[in-house]
């Protein structure tokens, strides 16, 4: 795993382990992405178990934000209906330890929340089942101090990289993350889109020479042929909106979608 200098993850975290099991097994991993409290507190958690029961490998619990800059309208609406629901970012800590599922979850959220819930927060979520963290705005070498309490955790640091990033700073995050390299398929919000982008293969090519870590596709993929594609280029794919979307039908159509999710990537 590569880590920042500073980080104190142990050698050999449950996102490395799981990443490492599935390349030994020749299968790709899917990375479900839920909304803490959506649709509501207690159909959260039987969706975070049902999604690991229809073969998520890891989880992704989004910590809601009223000013969520980079989603789109269906996550945004999923967060909103959490924040109705009271869900705060220790809540989010509640679901998760409520739900206690055996593979890796990553906390997925902006900076304030996990500056609002104070120095020892990051300790409270790796009490609470958390593995890695997920943050949308602290892009690496904005703030050192921070990124070095982020890499005391004992979480792996989950980066993000866009199409448009250059080499460079590809690696340079690749350097500074840990458990697996978040690649956005397309520049703009999160959301279901028709087809993939024509520049996602040569994207991917620049950050396989970048990094050893491994990398999940995300952003826009929505159906298991989606899927499907994407992972043939990477080592897995994040599907969100489309999955926030079902949920918000039914906790069962979301599990159903997942469902074809995996038997697509297993198809591979």
């Amino acid at each position: 795993m590569t880590t920042s200098p500073d980080a104190l993850s142990p050698a050999t975290s449950r996102l490395t382990a799981r990443f490492a099991a599935l390349a030994a097994a020749g299968r790709k991993a899917l990375v479900c992405y839920v909304t803490a409290g959506h649709p509501d507190p207690a159909r959260s958690v039987a969706l975070i178990r049902g999604l690991v029961d229809a073969g998520a490998d890891v989880i992704e619990v989004g910590v809601p934000f009223s000013d969520p800059l980079a989603d789109g309208p269906v996550i945004q609406q999923s967060s909103q209906t959490a924040l109705d629901h009271g869900i705060t970012l220790e809540r989010t800590l509640d679901i998760v330890r409520e739900a206690a599922v055996g593979v890796p979850i990553v906390l997925f959220s902006y900076l304030n929340p996990i500056i609002a819930g104070g120095p020892e927060v990051l300790a409270r979520a790796r009490a609470a089942g958390v593995d890695g963290v997920l943050v949308t705005d602290l892009p690496v070498g904005a703030d050192p101090v921070r990124e070095q309490w982020f890499g005391a955790s004992g979480l792996d640091f989950v980066r993000l990289v866009a199409p448009t990033t250059p080499a460079p700073r590809m690696e340079e995050i690749g350097r500074h993350g840990g458990g697996f390299v978040y690649l956005i398929s397309r520049l703009g919000v999160t959301g279901e889109r028709a087809a993939l982008a024509d520049d996602l293969p040569e994207t991917v090519a620049r950050l396989r020479a970048s990094t050893s870590l491994p990398l999940c596709i995300g952003f826009g993929i929505s159906t298991p042929e989606q899927a499907q594609a994407a992972a043939r280029l990477g080592d897995g794919v994040v599907v969100g909106s489309a999955l926030v979307r079902a949920a918000g039908n039914s906790v069962e159509e979301a599990i159903a979608l997942t469902v074809s999710l995996r038997a697509a990537l297993d198809a591979l």
